[in-house]
């Protein structure tokens, strides 16, 4: 099956609906998936639900689709850094489901996986655990908490081979593999396609069988926050 596309327009085409629910990779500003992010933009497509850590910053990432409105619900850990979040959020015009990161990562695994549901200590005490399950094992108290699976994931890598085998780099690795593993489809954009067979195969942070798509593109290098000292 070819996987390879001309652009993230034709590797979204045919698969985006309204009121879709999507899983995005990215950390921050890093190893964010933003040239399908733009793709789905430029689509029009509403009423989205994202599993996301983050939701980017006001112009990049997931807080180009909050500009235009697209996004109905965030399943996220953190949200600073972008003041319309905070504004659609504070106003109700959009729904936001706190998750701590590795309750987040591994739902998305869990999803992934065919596991329906885990239980973890993460948020036993606090407002995540209202309305879950409670379960005690050896004298400790945890919280039910669901897999989840979506539509589907948009994950940003270095490099892949046309089959689809994934090697992320360095941080951006974050939630990356799990957010892929969730998805019905998954498409992945990419710097660099090598031939099959020269990727180390000790080296493959995802193997293509979770990867159903994929698109390369050049990608802008942002810091989030860049600290430098007073010149001398």
């Amino acid at each position: 099956m070819k996987k390879i596309y001309p652009s993230a327009k034709a590797a979204l085409d045919g698969i985006l609906f309204n009121g879709m629910f999507i899983a995005a990779g990215g950390f921050g500003l890093c190893g964010i998936p933003e040239l399908l992010l733009q793709a789905i933009k430029d689509a029009g497509t509403k009423d989205l639900t994202f599993a996301s850590n983050n939701a980017g910053v006001d112009d990049f990432g997931i807080g180009i689709l909050l500009q235009s409105g697209q996004v109905k619900k965030m399943i996220s850990s953190y949200v600073g850094e972008n003041a319309e979040f905070m504004r659609q959020y504070l106003s109700g015009e959009l729904e936001l489901e706190f998750n701590p990161q590795g309750t987040l990562a591994e739902r998305l695994r869990a999803g992934g996986c065919g596991i329906p549901g885990f239980y973890t200590k993460t948020g036993v005490g606090t407002v995540i655990a209202d309305g879950k399950e409670h379960k005690d094992f050896n004298d400790e108290t945890y919280i039910l908490e669901q897999g989840l699976i979506s539509d589907v994931s948009i994950v940003k890598a270095w490099k892949a081979d046309a089959t689809g085998n994934l090697i992320f780099r360095k941080t951006a690795r974050n939630f990356n593999p799990p957010a892929a593993m969730s998805g019905k489809i998954c498409v992945a954009e990419v710097e660099e396609i090598v031939p099959t067979g020269s990727l180390d195969s000790d080296n493959i942070h995802l193997p293509g069988i979770y990867v159903h798509r994929l698109v390369q593109g050049n990608h802008e290098k942002r810091i989030e926050q860049r600290t430098t000292q007073p010149a001398a």
